[in-house]
């Protein structure tokens, strides 16, 4: 029976670890929404990112130790895309650093700041860039 297959994996040790694997997971959804409702808005914070990335090296170990190929193709491929969102945040987070020192820098000389450097839209978040003007893109915080 499909009730008596369920409850031995669970009390598996091997099953138990794929369950817990599969609820870190889930909480990046838990933890987006919560973001959005809390902003009114659509927002993605950086600890979606991490749980992504947590839960995905949890469920890969899973699926190596059940030897189940499908999964681990598909949790590889989504854990290199939450290792470079991360890169991409944290690069992002960088170049802010960096231009709002060179503005206090250039306010206190009296000098111009670096015309090649764009001016950060805010620096707790990121906008898309390639979004249509009217639809409002979907952010990440950097600071989550």
């Amino acid at each position: 029976m499909l009730a008596n297959w369920f409850l031995e994996d669970l009390i598996d040790p091997l099953g138990l670890f794929g369950l817990s694997a599969q609820a870190m997971f889930m909480l990046r959804f838990v933890v987006q929404w919560f973001a959005s409702e809390r902003r009114g808005r659509s927002y993605v914070p950086v600890a979606f990112w991490y749980f992504s990335l947590i839960g995905g090296l949890m469920t890969l170990a899973y699926a190596f130790l059940r030897q189940e190929p499908v999964f681990m193709l598909a949790q590889g491929l989504g854990i290199s895309i939450y290792v470079r969102n991360l890169i991409l945040i944290y690069s992002r987070r960088g170049r802010l650093r960096r231009r709002t020192q060179e503005l206090a820098d250039a306010a206190q000389t009296g000098r111009p700041a670096s015309e090649s450097t764009p001016e950060p839209a805010t620096a707790g978040e990121h906008q898309a860039q390639s979004a249509p003007e009217a639809v409002p893109p979907v952010e990440a915080a950097s600071r989550d």
